[in-house]
């Protein structure tokens, strides 16, 4: 049998009379205006601080990292979902140096905010605002709709992309990651991989070392512009923050050789062992050592940091560098 939709309604346009637009950019090429963005991380690598950081400085109108444009300072809606406004919130924008007459947040009575809520697209309006931030998106599901679930989820997110395209405004997505390994970090962000489908940017923030402050940020997804360069960080818990310049760019392949949060890094002992045991006999070529390893699946950076990790010496002999145990 088949479906009568001879009554339904319907519009049909040609390209041709469609007037092209250009794609204009809160920072490029890494926020798009009128477009999802994401940045997710696992807990405790800076996601908020970092969010936090870049709202300050729009409000005050000073230039992002990598950007040679100059901007009026911008009006914004900070809605954060975990952290209190007044003891939380506002310390960290004023330790940022953000002028606060120019952030709002959206105050609800009894039904709270999701991402589809109409209420959204007219506080944007109201504030004028240019950026919205929701913090964390897990904060900001409807309550009919399962995170995991696809349909539940584009349905919503596509609600959200309609209110960024008729507002213009940047949305920016604060999203938690799960506990998987070994899957490519677009896929790591909790719930149905129709959130990122449908964000036009993703970055991913990561630290490339336990011991260290250092925070990476990766640009893992960008459909409307080549993906930039990798941005750096450093902060504390006192509320000092520092840009930090990278000497070489971090892709989505170097994003294998780090460690996941609260978990062990299970790969980084391996290799070390593996390390141990093809030097315990002598001196190899470090040449041949990275062919074994990289045949092993290892990466060259996953060696290098068991390589420093384990104090092994480097060398030229014979014309060529060899490795061996640190005696």
């Amino acid at each position: 049998m088949t479906s009568d939709y001879s009554s339904s309604l319907y519009n049909l346009s040609y390209y041709a009379n469609i007037e092209t637009q250009t794609i204009e950019w809160l920072w490029y090429p890494y926020i798009p205006f009128g477009k999802i963005s994401i940045i997710q991380g696992d807990p405790g690598e800076g996601k908020t601080t970092f969010a936090l950081q870049v709202v300050a400085m729009l409000s005050k109108g000073i230039p992002l990292p990598h950007s040679s444009t100059t901007c009026s300072p911008l009006s914004i809606i900070y809605q954060s979902g975990e952290d209190n406004p007044a003891d939380t919130i506002k310390p960290r924008l004023e330790a940022a140096g953000a002028d606060c007459t120019r952030i709002a947040l959206i105050n609800y009575l009894d039904v709270p905010l999701s991402i589809s809520d109409e209420r959204l697209e007219k506080a944007i309006v109201e504030a004028d605002a240019r950026l919205l931030v929701l913090d964390p998106l897990q904060a900001f599901i409807p309550e009919d709709c399962d995170l995991s679930r696809a349909l539940d989820m584009r349905e919503a997110m596509s609600c959200l992309a309609g209110i960024a395209e008729r507002t213009h405004c940047a949305v920016v997505i604060i999203g938690h990651l799960n506990k998987s390994s070994g899957i490519k970090s677009l896929y790591r962000g909790i719930g149905s991989i129709d959130i990122a489908a449908i964000a036009r940017s993703v970055l991913y923030i990561v630290r490339p070392d336990d011991k260290t402050s250092l925070r990476v940020i990766v640009h893992i997804k960008s459909n409307l512009a080549k993906a930039g360069n990798s941005i750096a960080f450093t902060f504390d818990h006192e509320g000092h923050f520092m840009w930090v310049n990278l000497t070489d760019n971090m892709t989505e392949s170097d994003l294998s050789c780090f460690p996941i949060a609260g978990i062990q890094d299970r790969k980084q002992k391996a290799i070390e062992r593996f390390l141990l045991e093809l030097l315990t006999a002598g001196e190899k070529s470090a040449q041949d050592i990275i062919a074994i390893c990289s045949e092993r699946g290892y990466a060259k950076r996953t060696v290098d940091r068991a390589k420093k990790s384990l104090n092994i010496r480097s060398y030229r002999k014979n014309g060529e560098w060899v490795w061996s145990i640190a005696s």
